[in-house]
């Protein structure tokens, strides 16, 4: 069945790039809903479904567009934290262009929807089923789209710097795993791409605090990591956002290689490019316990996201 949250849930915090103050409200909707962002700083409102072709190509995160010039930037973490609880349907309200990053992760967006509740709904989930191959790259990079009963992500990423390296993991994404094991994983960058962004600009909302920063084999913000494998696992809760743009769960197996939130983004465009590439499927029960929100619960969430709440 569809769910949606069982009442309202503020986050407030800043912008990543504006720096700016930014407050994110999630509110229930009914069934067939869907995700729609509004944006209530306009005038009037504006809203933007949360849909793989209202993407406008972007480099450091997803940014949602009307295509009337109205534009919603870094929706992934709260997008990852809806489809890993299972929430289908929700308006979520903003202040402003940019969603608040809060602490770099997913974990705060799940806190306060598990804390708000989620009901299911008297309505049939369906979900996208993906049929064949199908991929696209750039470069080094590559994401792909193959047949499986449910949803799978394996990732590998490679950087120059120690802090990270070469790292690769892959999960199974049924029954809270999203929750166990990428939530709380925090978005990660290089301090001379945090110096090149600001003088640009950009990134005068980041911290040590709302992100892992490295140098080479130092890792800066305070605390260290929460995971060895921290970085691989934050790609992983991208992809997980970036796929629930789909506008349905996705019963596939999610390969990236160096993969980002454009290249992500491109591979849902080849997907539905091609009505032969995929049908809707109605869920039977079996199928909805294995979605990554089916029964998640307050004790899913790896400790390390509540303690940093």
């Amino acid at each position: 069945m569809q769910a949606t949250v069982g009442k309202s849930v503020v986050f407030q915090g800043v912008g990543l790039h504006s720096g700016a103050p930014a407050r994110l409200d999630i509110h229930p909707a009914p069934a067939g809903h869907g995700i729609v962002f509004r944006r209530v700083d306009l005038t009037p409102a504006v809203d933007i479904p949360a849909r793989w072709d209202n993407v406008l190509p972007s480099r450091l995160c997803t940014l949602l567009s009307d295509g009337k010039g109205a534009t919603l930037s870094t929706v992934e973490h709260v997008m990852a934290a809806l489809a890993g609880t299972g929430i289908h349907n929700a308006l979520v309200t903003v202040d402003g262009p940019e969603v608040p990053i809060l602490d770099g992760s997913a974990a705060p967006f799940v806190r306060g929807i598990l804390r708000a509740g989620i009901v299911h709904q008297s309505a049939p989930l369906r979900a996208i089923r993906v049929l064949r191959p199908v991929e696209v790259r750039e470069a080094e990079a590559f994401a792909r789209l193959a047949p499986a009963d449910h949803l799978e992500i394996d990732f590998q990423i490679d950087f120059a710097d120690q802090a990270i390296g070469h790292q690769e993991k892959r999960l199974d994404m049924a029954n809270g795993a999203f929750l166990r094991e990428l939530a709380d994983s925090r978005t990660f960058c290089r301090q001379a791409d945090v110096d090149t962004m600001r003088r640009n600009g950009l990134a005068l909302g980041g911290t040590y605090l709302n992100a892992v920063v490295v140098d080479g084999a130092r890792v800066l913000s305070p605390g260290g990591l929460r995971h060895a494998d921290e970085a691989v696992r934050h790609k992983m809760l991208d992809a997980t956002g970036d796929l629930a743009l789909a506008g349905a769960p996705l019963l596939a197996r999610y390969t990236g290689h160096r993969a980002g939130h454009a290249l992500t983004n491109r591979l849902l465009r080849a997907l539905f490019a091609d009505p032969a590439n995929w049908r809707w499927e109605t869920c039977s029960r079996a199928l909805e316990n294995r979605l990554p929100g089916a029964g998640v619960a307050a004790y899913d969430l790896a400790e390390t996201a509540w303690v940093a709440a």
